[in-house]
């Protein structure tokens, strides 16, 4: 609840800013069109400045990306899939390079984790289970589709021509929730051994469970005109 009475008062601060009014100056809205890549992906960014003042931005990310964990003595394949939808309003305090930004995304980033033993017995939600029996452990895990977000960047004035620009801050994404954790062995359809997978899911939760808040790192190069 901090976080979102944060953002609303940024944006009633954009509304009530001085350099609204100032929109169709003399000088004009800038508008910029810009790569843009970092921990949410890389993608298409487009802005607008409309004065020394405020501005405003939106992007789509993407990326895929494999690694291997090992949270017991099971080791799983993880496959981060990065999608996201973003739109931004900067305030620039100073009228220069500085800028402060609060928006949301709409967080399509998806993960699936999948582990495949081909030997001797498995550990699984604390019992031993015939690696036959487990066959391939998979599961998919997700976030809440909308997040705010938070950031403190550096780009170019209003003059046009060849720009670039940095931000970081935290993308707000809430729990990251591991569903649909499945077994596809010979044992898959046994009370006891369902029970142990539900064991192992709660496992892999509470080692995922700290992640509710996502870094932003991103860097965009572009053209202003």
């Amino acid at each position: 609840m901090k976080v979102l009475g944060g953002l609303v008062a940024v944006a009633a601060a954009l509304a009530s800013a001085p350099a609204l009014a100032q929109a169709a100056d003399d000088a004009g809205t800038v508008f910029s069109a810009a790569l843009t890549g970092g921990t949410l992906g890389v993608g298409p960014e487009v802005g607008a400045r409309f004065s020394d003042h405020l501005g405003v931005r939106g992007s789509a990310s993407f990326l895929k990306i494999s690694a291997n964990f090992d949270p017991d003595d099971i080791t799983y394949k993880g496959r981060l899939n990065l999608e996201s939808y973003g739109l931004m309003a900067d305030v620039y305090p100073f009228g220069g390079h500085f800028r402060v930004s609060a928006g949301a995304r709409i967080n399509k980033n998806r993960a699936r984790v999948e582990a495949t033993p081909t030997s001797g017995s498995v550990d699984v939600g604390g019992e031993s289970y015939d690696f036959r029996d487990v066959g391939t452990l998979s599961g998919r895990a997700d976030v809440k589709n909308l997040a705010p977000a938070l950031t403190l960047g550096w780009s170019g004035t209003r003059r046009r021509g060849f720009m670039y620009s940095f931000d970081a801050g935290v993308l707000f994404q809430g729990s990251v929730r591991l569903r649909e954790f499945t077994a596809s062995g010979e044992a898959r359809n046994d009370p006891d051994f369902r029970a142990s997978l539900e064991t192992e899911r709660r496992r892999l939760q509470d080692d995922i469970d700290d992640y509710k808040v996502y870094p932003i790192l991103q860097m965009s190069i572009g053209y202003r005109f």
